[in-house]
């Protein structure tokens, strides 16, 4: 087994392969937190000025809504390349780690925000009602009704979202990005060695597997407090 590793994963193969896996955790991680900064704010407006909300507005919503589910509605691949003049101009360049973070940033924020807006529909009007009847401010609504009561839909959400970047990052790995869909592209692929394929792969699903069994032992965590 030894001498099998050692002569189809030699030392520097292994090496580029851990290195590979952390541009990918970058990229992951990067992309996902940014899309949240971005994706539950508009996930929040889109509910608050939805029909029945409370800063009802149509016109700002379907607008809105609508910028959302062009975004949503492009495939990756294409959204990668359309956005390249902004990928450059917030980077440097359109090819590595931190560039591909631009594109799932785009690609993770109204997905989020969709998620967001769904989960906060679940919470309980009357609760909102009682704490309009209270004097409540919009602001107080938003972080001491809505929000509070949607954490479990809004954290099952952002788990879904980090699945879908694992994805999204070895998509753009195979055309520059980094991470382990660069090396399963050139290795695997183009320099025909099927076992560093399958170890991409591999390693993708225990990845996925671990984000999706964390987010969801949260979210129990988080319906019975």
């Amino acid at each position: 087994m030894a001498e099998w590793l050692s002569t189809h994963f030699p030392p520097a193969l292994i090496e580029l392969f851990v290195d590979s896996l952390g541009e990918t955790l970058v990229m992951v991680g990067l992309s996902g937190l940014a899309g949240a900064v971005l994706g539950i704010p508009l996930g929040v407006l889109l509910r608050l000025t939805d029909r029945g909300g409370v800063m009802e507005n149509a016109a700002f919503n379907r607008t809105v809504g609508a910028l959302v589910n062009a975004v949503r509605s492009t495939p990756f691949i294409i959204l990668l390349v359309a956005i390249i003049p902004l990928t450059r101009l917030l980077t440097g360049s359109s090819i590595g780690t931190a560039a591909a973070v631009v594109p799932l940033t785009v690609a993770a924020a109204p997905f989020i925000a969709r998620l967001v807006e769904a989960s906060l529909r679940e919470v309980d009007a009357g609760l909102i009602e009682a704490a309009q009847a209270m004097g409540a401010t919009h602001t107080q609504i938003v972080f001491k009704v809505l929000l509070p009561e949607a954490v479990p839909g809004i954290v099952a959400g952002l788990t879904i979202t980090l699945v879908s970047l694992t994805g999204y990052s070895a998509m753009a790995g195979a055309i520059g990005g980094g991470g382990l869909g660069d090396l399963g592209i050139r290795y695997g692929y183009q320099r025909f060695m099927p076992e560093v394929m399958a170890a991409v792969v591999l390693v993708l699903i225990v990845f996925v597997q671990a984000v999706q069994s964390a987010g969801d032992w949260l979210v129990r965590r988080l319906s019975h407090r």
